[in-house]
């Protein structure tokens, strides 16, 4: 049987190293890693269909500090996809028969995630004729159709009578609808019957809870339930959103848009684990922490390729590609059970971040933290413009305090933009006139550097 060959990006691996330098700094070898894993999925979809079973993908460990980019790499991997992604904690899993969540939720947030991704590209399919149906309906509301009288009168009266009516009747609702479509109508209220389905409370008592039961029981006895019309007031803007959506809904085919998801999940899927470290081994622990080889056995077969319920159908994992993350600093890779060692053939270390690392973390991004800032105080009708000094300065106190406190990487920079920007951030609104705020290198050093030699303060502040 072939399989579909969805449109994720061909994208090259340079390309993708590319696309993920706009947004994280260095880290070239995990870069380079992950980029060879995601074209390797799209070099899979173009083999034949009988090795194409074969090929498993590489499952890649990232290892380092906290902050230093692994989760970001692997979110806007996905992105650069467009395929189903999901990041989960190991260490909010537990063995079967604890209580707590089982690694099989996993796949059923990610399958959850594909249907979302999918019924939303089709609903941009359909949504020009959704809204068509909608100022259909609305142009029923407002005007609503002629109906057929039968009088005493001759048959030929009668239906001159209609058929001027009738035209009379079509040439209005064509004026209302040119009026409808330029928006001349939008702040007109409107009275429409909504949709709305009863909700039933419920109860469930034990250790799953609804993620974990593979259906949603919610849904079902919805299903059951007769959907109710509710009256609606609202504006006519609004009114056509709603009314759009609703009509979009009944356009799609769910049961293509799960199919679909399905396949996509198995064949493009991304499952992000982060704190894999927490259920290695690396300490004889007491209470949960003897549940951690079990949260790896529990692993395993998913990892392996197993078929996994969901309320939408069954999954295959054969085929997902999992990323794993941890800081490894109590515990090594080799911690880990042999069996789940062998399922992750790729480590990568990521390096910590040094001091031209941050400067260019503050400043290169598009997502940089000074542009953050300043697009906020640009609200304000404020701009805000950083010295070459003042972030050399930031950087220069990030390193130290992550040196001397705890390394916690770019995320630091958070912490110590926060501190140094408050009294501005306060202040704007009603106390700064000036249309230009200049934070210089002086600046920096007289607001954070008793901060930063006090290590008590560092502690709790930075």
């Amino acid at each position: 049987m072939e399989q579909k060959n969805f449109d994720m990006k061909a994208l090259t691996p340079t390309e993708i190293v590319r696309e993920l330098d706009k947004y994280i700094i260095g880290q070239t070898e995990a870069k380079r890693a992950v980029a060879i894993a995601l074209r390797n999925r799209w070099r899979r979809q173009q083999v034949k269909d009988v090795l194409r079973e074969e090929i498993m993908p590489n499952n890649i460990i990232l290892i380092g500090p906290t902050g230093v980019g692994k989760t970001e790499i692997a979110r806007r991997l996905a992105k650069l996809a467009q395929a189903p992604f999901v990041k989960v904690e190991a260490s909010k899993f537990t063995e079967v028969g604890y209580v707590g969540r089982d690694v099989e939720s996993m796949v059923r947030d990610l399958v959850e995630v594909g249907v979302n991704l999918v019924r939303s590209e089709k609903t941009k399919e359909v949504q020009s004729k959704a809204e068509e149906m909608a100022d259909e309906r609305i142009l029923d509301i407002l005007i609503p159709p002629v109906k057929k009288t039968s009088t005493v009168q001759s048959a030929d009266e009668t239906n001159e009578a209609e058929e001027s009516e009738e035209y009379q009747n079509q040439k209005t609702r064509e004026w209302m609808k040119a009026k409808l479509k330029n928006g001349e109508l939008d702040d007109k209220l409107i009275e429409f019957d909504a949709q709305t389905t009863a909700t039933i409370g419920m109860q469930v008592l034990g250790p799953f809870g609804m993620d974990d039961m593979g259906i949603n029981i919610q849904e079902i006895m919805g299903s059951l339930m007769p959907k109710k019309k509710k009256k609606r007031k609202t504006t006519i803007k609004e009114a056509r959103q709603f009314m759009a959506q609703e009509e979009a809904q009944k356009l799609i085919d769910m049961d293509a848009v799960q199919k679909e998801a399905i396949e996509r999940v198995e064949n493009s899927g991304i499952i992000f684990i982060d704190e894999i470290d927490k259920v290695a081994g690396g300490g004889k622990g007491q209470g949960p922490d003897v549940s951690r080889e079990g949260v790896q056995r529990d692993l395993l077969p998913i990892v392996e390729g197993s078929n996994v319920n969901t309320k939408y159908g069954v999954v295959k994992t054969d085929h997902i590609l999992f990323i794993a993350s941890g800081a490894f600093h109590v515990s090594k890779p080799s911690d880990l059970i042999p069996e789940l060692q062998g399922r992750f053939p790729i480590r990568v270390e990521l390096n910590s971040l040094t001091e031209d690392d941050f400067v260019q973390i503050l400043t290169k991004p598009e997502n940089a933290l000074l542009k953050q800032y300043n697009a906020l105080l640009e609200t304000e009708g404020v701009k805000l413009e950083f010295t070459d000094d003042a972030i050399r300065e930031i950087a220069r106190i990030a390193t130290e305090v992550n040196e001397q406190v705890e390394n916690i990487g770019a995320r630091r920079l958070h912490t110590i933009l926060t501190t140094l920007l408050d009294e501005i951030l306060f202040d704007v609104p009603d106390k700064i006139p000036s249309s230009k705020v200049v934070i210089d290198g002086n600046f920096v050093k007289s607001k954070l550097e008793k901060i930063v030699k006090n290590r008590d303060l560092s502690k709790f502040i930075l």
